[in-house]
């Protein structure tokens, strides 16, 4: 495992995201729990979890138990792991996502969050997208305060803009650690974002990173619209004898020394695969094929 760097702290280049062990088609208990340690088993530092991470309208904080109970489970040295919260969305009944960033509001959710993680504070914790109806200062302000009660440790936002990752600089200066937003070989209309991230020395979380490869070629050939699309990564993947999310996350983590890949999984041998991609270092030729075959930027 390679590391790099999140708010001066050393955390693995490949996260894990926790998602997928708390919402639709999660597995059971056993499994999930499985994953986590497994992920810890390769080295994994970063956990990426959140307050609405779970089932529509049923167990707010699921996937936050989760991690907490996989973390209290495991046999091995967990002190050099930081769980990175967010706060500011919801899941009722229906399935619709909802956006609360009302500064109360965060102030509960982390006030609850701390408590479902069991710690003295948060180590990560982020706004986990500006609410329109809510000035975002006020929304950052939160974070401010937050930071200040030593209720969480440091602060990061999530799909946010440029302008807004400027302003929520301005207001939390180098306690503003992280910016998630989608990044991935389909989707990189974030490209702005990053590029402001290495400016301000910000770490990146891309979520969904794997968007354009297969689910999991683990589960056998795929033969969808998306692998005719990124043939360069299965082509590159085949020649190194690994698979297309491996060398589709080494992609990600040449773009910047400011990535730092979240993929989510949901069994112990799907993260095992992505954290073996911290250590698959691409040559200069493949990494402009897969340029070449990634979708270009957008504004």
């Amino acid at each position: 495992m390679r590391y790099r760097t999140l708010g001066g702290l050393r955390v693995s280049a490949v996260g894990l995201g926790a998602m997928p062990l708390s919402i639709e088609g999660r597995p059971d208990g056993e499994r999930a729990v499985a994953t986590v340690h497994a992920a810890l088993d390769a080295g994994v530092t970063l956990l990426d979890t959140a307050d609405s991470y779970h089932l529509p309208g049923a167990e707010p904080g699921h996937n936050e138990r989760l991690v907490a109970r996989a973390l209290a489970a495991y046999g091995g040295d967990t002190s050099s792991v930081l769980v990175a919260t967010k706060g500011g969305r919801g899941r009722p009944a229906g399935g619709d996502w909802t956006v609360n960033g009302h500064p109360r509001h965060l102030t509960s959710a982390a006030e609850a969050s701390r408590k479902r993680l069991g710690v003295e504070a948060i180590g990560l914790y982020q706004l986990h997208k500006p609410d329109p109806a809510v000035p975002f200062e006020e929304s950052v302000g939160a974070l401010r305060e937050l930071l200040d009660a030593g209720t969480i440790r440091l602060a990061g936002v999530s799909n946010a803009d440029a302008d807004q990752i400027r302003r929520a600089h301005e207001i939390l200066g180098d306690r503003l650690v992280s910016v998630q937003n989608r990044y991935s070989p389909a989707v990189r209309v974030s490209e702005p974002e990053l590029r402001l991230c290495e400016e301000l020395g910000l770490a990146f979380l891309p979520w969904s990173p794997l968007g354009g490869l297969a689910r999991s070629s683990l589960d056998g050939p795929s033969r969808t619209e998306g692998e005719q699309r990124f043939a360069a990564f299965h082509a590159v993947a085949a020649e190194r004898g690994a698979s297309p999310q491996q060398v589709g996350l080494a992609w990600l983590l040449a773009r910047s020394p400011a990535v730092i890949p979240i993929p989510g999984a949901s069994r112990p041998r799907t993260i095992l695969d992505s954290a073996a991609a911290a250590d698959l270092l691409l040559t200069e030729e493949e990494r402009v094929r897969l340029d070449e075959s990634a979708e270009p930027a957008r504004a």
